[in-house]
């Protein structure tokens, strides 16, 4: 299973669900390790460090910044963009999907996978 790390702006609500769902879930929230207003090329290279593939719902900034770590040959375990038109629920459950089946050689270097999967 893959080791998750939830940027700041990821809503509880999913965090929560996550939790819930799947409790043996290895997940960490940015905000509980970095100090606040952390920029986004040092959450990444903290999930980097730690191995763990980020959850984020910043489409704005936190992608270019994962491009460019990708494009630089910097480590990269993955970034998996959360979106505000997806529910609660489907977040959860495409979250778990590639948490459960995706390995850490897939997620490596691939700087997006975008919800929803579904439309």
């Amino acid at each position: 299973m893959l080791r998750l790390a939830s940027d700041a702006d990821v809503h509880g609500e999913i965090i929560r669900g996550l939790r819930r769902r799947l409790p043996v879930i290895d997940l960490m929230r940015a905000q509980d390790a970095l100090p606040e207003g952390t920029s986004d090329p040092d959450v990444l290279a903290w999930a980097a460090t730690e191995n763990r593939v980020l959850i984020t719902n910043d489409r704005n900034t936190m992608i270019g910044f994962a491009c460019q770590r990708v494009a630089a040959g910097v480590s990269m375990p993955g970034l998996i963009a959360t979106s505000n038109e997806q529910s609660i629920g489907r977040a959860i459950d495409d979250i778990l999907l590639i948490a459960e089946y995706m390995s850490e050689e897939e997620m490596r270097d691939q700087v997006v996978v975008f919800l929803p999967f579904r439309g």
